[in-house]
């Protein structure tokens, strides 16, 4: 079995927690699997850490820590942090209209603010389904902007209603630009992944950029077989789901997530975890960039992310202190493995060295 064994739990690959998520991931160790990576904190503390399978097929490399997987919608965390930023900055304002960036827009885009992007209320048309179907060039966050500034409607009055989109948040990749005068990925890189010592996290473009130690994406067959399925005509849009990343780099980025480093001022760090969507049905409860719920009776923040050959999920407990992130190569994910992986965290050892 390739992986990497517990860290920061006393004891070795034989605890009960180690077991436990052996059994659970036991398909993704197997031979010529595509893998995943699991990491857990808890009170700040990585309390376990262990990836198993292979980060590419063909060559039998294995998956570690240092591997990069693409976030897919777990991307938008990072697209909030990067516009929330510019408001710290005093350059932009939750309540700005995304016609006072882009003039070109129709007259409806003036109803739309950065506050309904973010929190997937502003009603705008999907974007995946303005693509011509008969075209399979990747296209990019310019390219969604120019299909939605010819549109001459909303689904529905921005504000009134919930419906997740990923429209929006390419949308405010290119907000970022327009407002920062840098390009996505720098700008992320500069603000957010450098500062905090992610080194080897990036917001990737094939063709432009370079991913180290990188996860292809795999899709299994009908005879189970796995065919690479890296890319698609979506995989060039950075805003919703562009970034890759490993478990290394994430255990950074979650001391930020757990509130005990900052990136942003009190109240807008407050504001990300805060639910902002109307109606508060469940499902719909979302922040900044999160999910916002309950499970088991314990509040709950999350986010997962599906996009061909990737499937990811971060789930963080406040009331616990307890975070875990799930990061797969493969387009398939058990729908209670996340749940079931926070159950043995939490029910394992955890104690730190």
């Amino acid at each position: 079995m390739a992986g990497v064994g517990l860290v920061a739990c006393r004891g070795a690959a034989n605890t009960s927690v180690d077991r436990h998520v052996a059994r659970l991931l036991a398909e993704y160790a197997g031979a010529g699997q595509p893998g995943a990576c699991v990491l857990a904190r808890h009170a700040g503390a990585v309390v376990y850490r262990r990836c198993l399978g292979l980060a590419e097929v063909e060559t039998g490399r294995a998956a570690t820590p240092e591997t990069n997987f693409r976030l897919a919608s777990v991307t938008k965390q990072f697209t909030a942090t990067a516009v929330l930023l510019l408001v710290a900055d005093g350059r932009l304002a939750p309540t700005t209209p995304l016609r006072a960036v882009f003039p070109d827009f129709p007259p409806w885009a003036e109803d739309v603010t950065v506050h309904h992007l973010l929190t997937h209320t502003s009603g705008l048309v999907d974007y995946e389904d303005l693509m011509p179907r008969d075209d399979d060039r990747q296209i990019t966050d310019a390219g969604v902007r120019a299909l939605l500034s010819a549109q001459d409607s909303t689904y529905f009055p921005p504000g009134s209603a919930f419906r997740y989109s990923n429209s929006g948040y390419a949308l405010l990749a290119q907000i970022v630009e327009a407002v920062s005068g840098e390009r996505f990925g720098p700008y992320l890189h500069r603000r957010i992944f450098a500062p905090l010592g992610m080194t080897g996290t990036v917001a990737h473009v094939d063709g432009e950029t370079s991913v180290a130690h990188r996860a292809y994406g795999y899709s299994r067959q009908d005879d189970g077989s796995w065919t690479r399925t890296d890319q698609s005509p979506t995989s060039a849009v950075l805003g919703d789901g562009g970034i890759y990343t490993s478990v290394r780099d994430l255990d950074r980025w979650l001391a930020v997530v757990e509130r005990r480093e900052s990136l942003l001022p009190a109240a807008l760090a407050a504001a990300v975890f805060t639910p902002a969507t109307p109606g508060q049905r469940e499902g719909e409860r979302y922040g900044y960039g999160w999910f916002l719920d309950q499970a088991g009776g314990r509040r709950r923040i999350r986010h997962e992310g599906s996009t061909i050959g990737f499937r990811n999920a971060v789930q963080r407990f406040p009331d616990d202190d307890l975070t875990l992130v799930l990061l797969t190569n493969r387009n398939e994910i058990a729908p209670a493995l996340v749940d079931s992986l926070v159950a043995a965290v939490r029910e394992g050892p955890r104690e730190s060295r």
